[in-house]
């Protein structure tokens, strides 16, 4: 046994309902400790018995944690979360921070849990958003018609923003219910619709329920990539619908990877990237400020404002950015270097696509294909229009696009 490893934190999850709700591990964890650390509010909900120097956290919390935990090293530490530590709480924090094995955790019912009872609603089937300390476009990438959502908004207002979110994306016959003070008494629920939603007085402590409803005419935006090209604000500086699916496809978001999208235009690629999966990030690189803007217009738009645009010319803007699992290259082939760039960034194993319209960055994509393989494949996309009285077929451009891996990582110890 090593007598020099740190001791460990006791991390306990305490309801609304306070001391009476909590377990009796729970209790014996908070009495036991020499120090309780918590917000101000859980802090409150601890009797008089429990003798423990009691800490609040500082704002903002998480740069904080470090230096809290090392002020009381040697300490029999006990932290309060707020229902469930794990879920939206401060044991992920304090995992990333000190590690799980460290972790003593005692769970309480969430604000889901106790959401999902009332409503009776299957845990399992309903998607959670949360919008604390995260701008409310967020919710638009959730919102599909007959979609059951339980919002975890900040505040007595957050419930009106979520409404007036959902009467600008169409979604104004949504019923909504916000579930006030569950699992202890007196508990509450305010009824309505987006459409009829004013900004009622809403106790802080809530979860809102949605049940979406879209109105008629409001565009319907799936999951796969190649959402309508009328989804976007642009200047025709956009990768087209069709070819952007065949991009995306290309591409292969998988849950937490990063793409950088260079030469974004509309942003698009970016934007349809993020919606794949919520832990997806994307860098949307861009020369033209007008345009850099656009793109983050547009992502707030369709949900994901967490999407990163830098202003600048690649491959110069690349620098000190975080290394992709992907690159779309849209512009710019033709830059000095920025094949390379791109290229040599890549974290083993990722993908990179590139789309090209002229005969000299096609020249580019077919050197770069007899260097690294990979797949260069032409694509050609004609729609319906009249030709006269009758229907013909109008080409677009064709799109030149290669695609290829890096090679994946060594193992460990075997010589190339």
């Amino acid at each position: 046994m090593n007598d020099t490893a740190p001791a460990p934190i006791a991390v306990v999850g305490i309801g609304a309902d306070g001391w009476p709700g909590l377990a009796a591990g729970s209790q014996a964890e908070l009495i036991a400790a020499e120090v309780v650390i918590g917000g101000p509010r859980q802090l409150r909900l601890l009797p008089a018995h429990v003798f423990a120097e009691r800490v609040p956290w500082p704002s903002p919390l998480r740069p904080a944690v470090p230096g809290v935990l090392a002020a009381h090293e040697g300490r029999r530490v006990a932290v309060l979360a707020s229902g469930d530590p794990m879920f939206f709480g401060i044991g992920r924090t304090l995992a990333d921070i000190v590690g799980p094995a460290r972790l003593r955790i005692h769970p309480h019912p969430s604000s889901v849990s106790y959401a999902c009872a009332r409503l009776g609603w299957p845990v399992e089937d309903t998607e959670v958003v949360s919008l604390v300390g995260r701008p409310a476009v967020g919710l638009a990438a959730h919102l599909f018609d007959g979609r059951r959502l339980l919002v975890l908004s900040p505040g007595s207002h957050g419930p009106a923003e979520a409404a007036a979110l959902l009467r600008d994306r169409g979604f104004g016959p949504t019923r909504m219910r916000v579930l006030e003070r569950l699992g202890f008494g007196p508990e509450r629920t305010v009824e309505g619709t987006a459409a009829g939603w004013g900004d009622p007085a809403c106790d802080p402590l809530h979860v809102l329920a949605l049940e979406c409803r879209a109105d008629p005419d409001t565009p319907h935006l799936g999951l796969t990539p190649g959402l309508p090209d009328s989804a976007y604000d642009n200047d025709g500086q956009l990768t087209k619908r069709h070819v952007r699916a065949v991009t995306l496809a290309a591409l292969a978001p998988a849950p937490g990877e990063l793409l950088w999208d260079v030469g974004s235009g509309s942003g698009s690629i970016a934007i349809e990237w993020l919606r794949a999966h919520r832990s997806c990030r994307a860098v949307a690189v861009e020369r033209d400020p007008a345009r850099a803007e656009r793109i983050a217009r547009n992502a707030a738009a369709l949900g994901v404002p967490g999407l990163r645009v830098v202003l600048g010319a690649a491959p110069g803007a690349l620098e000190g950015l975080p290394r992709p699992d992907a690159v779309f290259i849209g512009g710019g082939l033709t830059e000095p270097g920025l094949p390379d760039a791109c290229w040599d960034a890549l974290a083993p194993g990722g993908r990179v696509v590139a789309n090209a319209v002229t005969l000299e960055s096609e020249a580019i994509l077919a050197a770069w294909h007899a260097r690294h393989g990979g797949d260069l494949v032409r694509l050609s996309v004609a729609t319906a229009a009249p030709v006269g009285g009758f229907t013909g077929w109008r080409p677009a451009r064709p799109v030149t696009q290669w695609a290829a891996a890096a090679p994946p990582a060594r193992p460990a110890g075997r010589r190339p």
